[in-house]
């Protein structure tokens, strides 16, 4: 207990400090339209950070590399392309929250999602906000929330891109992108492919991958069209299909492969009178994967969920600095599985938001959000944010919510183990946020407090079936900072470096041992030096040590890695480029989840084409 008095002292004694989140808004050009436009308008006092176009490209398309080597979320991965899930700020994998184009998609059945069936490539717009966001997003949005955006610009264009990557293990990465707009209107489409044998050998010959093999494709399409100044329609939607054989711990296992497929689909209608902006939206999301427990059989285990989400979005401009927003939503969703018998649950929510900005140097906002339900009882929630600009060397953020996660399918239906009353986990949070910035330099440092009860958990009950229930309280603290620079040395020469530095203890209240697969460090980093066409980089991450056991007695040894990266511009455009990396370039020996080991030094090259 002292430990944490003395450290939430010191987080308000450095209350004056910058957050990593530049003013915790994300510019947008007034020609672009973006679905998730409460990522920019209601973010105040967190740090939001937005990854670029090269960035996305230097990496694999699979979201959890992405995000591992330039976030502070940290992985665990049963193997290169199995199943992925994410600690950020100390928190379960269910406590992302994922957003699609302004609207949540965490799984119905197990309330996450698995990372590695997420393809960068199919999206114009990758952001990370750390803290909690449920009043405006909903469910899981404790640790904070990943945006998966598909925008439309009605500039005038015509423009094609082609990524084509091939790398050790037979892995093929392909990407096309079509964007064409005029003044009325504007289409957006892209198709990705992504596969891989997956067998890559075990260290110091402890054998080799067996049955890795995956791919996934996806297709996305936004169109949209411009009545007249005041009036847009667009429609965006997605298909994903991927299948995985999950890789084996003893060859005498049996093989097993795993059928995903997801189809999204939004229309939203944008109107503009007087100084009130209303937008509606209509979503049909649907979720379904089959599970063969040997793939020599046609047998299979299977899950399927359909959500029907209306929302109606109202925002009234008071004035310049003052801005009013009401939102309503009501979510249907039916699913049904191989143990999950069919069952449907219906949610109404209501949100209100305020936004004022008080002078030119400070900011705030508010909001409150209250769902309904015959399913469980939904807690009142809150948010208050605030920013203030000391000078143009430092601002000060701050931000405190309250925020839940819903019990799943899995949770409330399972065939003769679901407990249908269960509570929603509640979350009580706190940060204090910091930038400094000095010429092409800028620091961020943020320190957060969160406190979860009402954790559910499954656990075993006096007739040994495993049950779930609202057992655990979870304390956590920490310490999420960046640097970022950039410098013009001479003609046709820049250097530009950004790191990543996470500290997190995330302690369960009754035994004050730190969960399971949360490391305590986390840093990652990125060097690239532009010389005329020739781009070098380096990419670093370490992960510290984690625990594998709740009683602590046994753990994974840290981490790090480094990957090593060039590009070379065949134009002075840059719009052709070739370029290549090596990934684990010291061929260091690791996993991050016990019996599952990750490949040593690997390669991949790649052509990149805009015309």
């Amino acid at each position: 207990m002292k430990k944490k008095l003395l450290f939430i002292l010191v987080a308000l004694g450095l209350f004056g400090s910058k957050l990593f989140s530049q003013s915790g808004e994300i510019t947008v050009l007034d020609t672009v339209m973006l679905s998730d436009e409460k990522l920019v308008k209601f973010s105040t006092g967190q740090h939001v950070a937005r990854l670029s176009d090269s960035l996305l490209r230097f990496n694999n398309p699979l979201l959890t590399e992405v995000l591992n080597f330039n976030t502070p979320i940290y992985f665990k991965e049963n193997g290169l392309g199995m199943v992925s899930s994410p600690s950020f700020r100390g928190t379960s994998a269910s406590q992302t929250a994922v957003i699609w184009n302004g609207i949540n998609i965490n799984s119905q059945f197990n309330g996450q999602i698995d990372f590695n069936t997420v393809n960068s490539g199919a999206y114009d717009q990758i952001a990370v906000r750390g803290g909690g966001g449920s009043v405006v997003y909903g469910t899981g949005a404790i640790g904070g929330s990943i945006h998966l955006n598909n925008t439309l610009s009605f500039k005038k264009q015509q423009d094609h891109r082609l990524l084509l990557r091939y790398g050790s293990f037979n892995t093929l990465d392909a990407r096309y992108n079509f964007k064409t707009a005029r003044k009325k209107w504007s289409l957006n489409l892209a198709v990705s492919r992504n596969s891989s044998d997956n067998d890559y050998d075990y260290p110091n010959d402890r054998g080799k991958n067996l049955n890795g093999a995956f791919y996934n494709n996806s297709a996305n399409i936004a169109l949209g069209y411009r009545f007249n100044a005041q009036n847009t329609i667009k429609l965006i939607s997605e298909l994903y299909d991927g299948e995985r054989h999950f890789s084996l711990i003893r060859p005498s296992e049996n093989r097993t492969k795993y059928i995903d497929r997801s189809y999204r689909n939004l229309l939203e209608w944008n109107s503009e009178f007087s100084n009130f902006t209303q937008i509606t939206r209509f979503a049909f999301i649907q979720e379904e994967y089959q599970y063969y427990g040997n793939i020599e059989s046609d047998n299979f285990t299977f899950g399927k969920a359909h959500s029907y989400i209306g929302k109606y979005d109202l925002a009234y401009e008071v004035s310049k600095d003052i801005l009013l927003n009401a939102v309503i939503q009501n979510t249907y969703t039916k699913g049904e599985g191989s143990s999950i018998a069919e069952n449907d649950r219906n949610i109404f929510s209501a949100a209100i938001l305020m936004k004022h900005a008080l002078t030119d140097k400070f900011q705030y906002e508010m909001g409150l959000r209250k769902e309904a339900t015959d399913n469980y009882d939904s807690p009142l929630l809150y948010s208050l944010g605030a920013n203030y600009e000391f000078s143009d060397f430092y601002s000060l953020q701050f931000n405190a919510s309250r925020n839940f996660r819903i019990p799943t399918y899995n949770d409330l239906y399972w065939a003769s183990s679901g407990n249908p009353e269960l509570k929603p986990e509640t979350s009580d949070q706190a940060e204090i946020g910091n930038i400094f910035n000095i010429a092409t330099f800028e620091l961020g440092l943020t320190f957060f407090y969160n406190q979860i009860e009402n954790m559910i958990r499954w656990v075993p009950g006096a007739d040994g079936v495993w049950r779930p229930g609202n057992e655990d309280k979870v304390e956590i603290y920490g310490i999420e900072s960046y640097i970022s620079w950039q410098k013009k040395l001479v003609k046709d020469q820049i250097l530009s470096a950004s790191v990543n530095y996470a500290y997190n203890v995330s302690e369960n209240d009754k035994s004050n041992r730190q969960l399971i697969y949360v490391p305590f460090h986390k840093l990652n980093g990125n060097i690239t030096y532009q010389i005329s066409r020739f781009t070098p980089s380096i990419q670093f991450l370490y992960n510290g040590k984690v625990f594998t056991r709740t009683d602590h007695s046994d753990q994974l040894d840290g981490y790090f890695l480094t990957n090593l990266g060039l590009s070379y511009a065949m134009d002075k455009q840059r719009n052709w480029q070739l370029g290549g990396k090596v990934n684990n370039l010291f061929n260091k020996e690791y996993q991050n989840v016990e019996n599952r080991w990750m490949p040593g030094v690997n390669f991949n090259i790649y052509l990149n084409f805009k015309f």
